[in-house]
């Protein structure tokens, strides 16, 4: 990596934003090569990790909710090519009605040839790790491979990442791909590909139409001068993704939705008393994780972090105590975000008039990745030092053959670790959230003991119908319905 240097040194740039040539002294240079495949191989690397993580908790029936049965119903009905119904969501649900993400149909043909949750565990390890790829390779040519490679494992191992690895599957797996190689172009100059990356996020997610204007914006203030024309396009695009927005969120999904309404107004404007104040402690820890050991607060040095705002801005207005603190999948998207703002804040300090910035600039990027290893010790990956996450618990197994007892096709009620085994091939609704639908099995994991008497519950559920109890394994009861005579 090229020292930093006053602006009279030979490898100053006059513009920031350039890449200040390499000098002889730079790893990188006269070794293209090997330096052009360090994004790929790391890329690799991380969907391996990310794969087991994923997987591996799917084997220990560790799903944390019913988002990863409801995608897989979604995506099984756009592989039949069908309407996206999630009956998790109440019987004839289309999910366009809840959250518009049709970009999911492009897992529709990977799935129809391999019909699973793990389909769709693997497509977002590899989604996630392709995301790596721009950042490095990005990062490399601004800074010099070590640190390019450096702030590649930084972003790969960052806790945002982890954590939506860890959180069974959701849709902005595809969204940070597309912000980041977006990031990646506006870093070049190439403000047309900016946008061209950018544009289908409004595909991924209702509220990414805001994400798309933020990231237009500063493609406008980067391009105003170099490229007028560009910045009028790029002003353009900032008006659709608001316009998008609004369409999607009045119109769309109202139109798809039962009740004629958006359903997650309320997470905004419901609280406990205190509104956006409520949390605020988990609020400012959150914004300490996204800025300290990421970028060493570098980041706030660079526009480029002016598009993590509608996303941090509607997370923390809400008053949904899930969208406040750390876990979950909700700062994926940011991580390339303050990512790039990084990079492009060390590129344009790099050659400060101070020499405790300078210092700062050259140390950072190796420094942030020594943060992200230290912190994987208490996050997802580290599990890939524990064999336990190698092999399928007994528990696990017994459970799966007392489930293959339900027949492809039945339909059937069941709450959240029983669902993934069946909605590859059966009609799973959520308990208590049939309609009146008498489903043909009844699936609880009763293993915490919720439910006194099984087979009495089921009669609170369904008075007109009869289920008895079909078998049990290790606290998971399954019950089917007797037909008359």
């Amino acid at each position: 990596m090229p020292t930093p240097a006053a602006s009279t040194t030979p490898d100053a740039s006059p513009d920031p934003h350039i890449p200040a040539p390499r000098t002889p002294h730079d790893p990188g240079a006269g070794r293209p090569g090997p330096g052009r495949r360090d994004p790929w191989l790391l890329a690799a690397a991380l969907f391996v990790g990310y794969a087991i993580v994923s997987v591996g908790r799917y084997r220990h029936l560790g799903q944390k909710s019913w988002d990863l049965g409801i995608f897989e119903q979604v995506i099984r009905s756009y592989a039949h090519l069908q309407a996206p119904i999630a009956d998790l969501k109440g019987p004839g649900f289309n999910i366009l009605g809840d959250h518009f993400s049709p970009v999911t149909v492009l897992l529709a043909p990977v799935y129809r040839v391999f019909p699973s949750s793990i389909t769709l565990l693997v497509a977002q390890a590899a989604l996630f790790a392709l995301s790596a790829v721009p950042v490095t390779r990005a990062a490399a040519r601004l800074l010099g491979r070590r640190s390019g490679l450096a702030i590649g494992v930084a972003y790969g191992l960052s806790w945002g990442l982890q954590q939506a690895v860890d959180f069974d599957f959701h849709e902005i797996c595809f969204a940070v791909p597309l912000i980041a190689f977006s990031l990646e172009a506006l870093l070049a100059r190439r403000w047309r590909a900016a946008l061209l990356w950018a544009l289908p996020l409004v595909l991924v997610k209702e509220d990414l139409g805001l994400t798309l204007t933020a990231l237009a914006l500063v493609v406008a203030w980067r391009a105003r001068q170099e490229s007028p024309r560009a910045a009028r396009w790029a002003l353009g695009v900032a008006v659709f993704g608001v316009v998008a927005l609004a369409l999607t969120l009045l119109v769309v999904i109202p139109s798809f939705n039962s009740a004629g309404t958006y359903d997650y107004w309320n997470k905004v404007d419901e609280s406990g008393g205190g509104g956006p104040f409520d949390g605020l402690d988990t609020k400012l820890r959150t914004l300490a994780w996204l800025l300290i050991p990421t970028t060493g607060l570098l980041a706030l040095r660079s526009p480029i972090l002016l598009v993590a705002l509608p996303t941090i801005g509607w997370r923390f207005v809400s008053a949904y105590p899930q969208y406040w603190g750390t876990d979950w999948h909700y700062s994926a998207v940011l991580m390339p975000v303050v990512t790039f703002a990084l990079v492009d804040a060390l590129v344009i300090h790099r050659n400060s008039t101070r020499a405790w910035l300078r210092s700062y600039v050259q140390h950072l990027p190796a420094a942030a990745a020594a943060a992200s290893l230290a912190l994987t010790t208490s996050l997802p990956l580290a599990d890939l030092t524990e064999g336990e996450i190698y092999r399928k618990p007994a528990r696990v197994s017994a459970i799966e053959r007392l489930l293959a007892e339900v027949p492809d096709g039945a339909s059937v009620e069941a709450n959240i670790a029983p669902i993934s085994r069946l909605t590859s091939r059966c009609r799973v609704f959520w308990v208590s959230n049939t309609h009146g639908v008498e489903p043909d099995f009844i699936a609880l994991d009763n293993s915490r003991k919720r439910y006194r008497d099984v087979e009495s519950y089921a009669r609170t559920l369904h008075p007109d119908a009869r289920y008895t109890t079909k078998g049990t394994a290790f606290g998971v009861v399954l019950l089917e319905r007797q037909t008359a005579g």
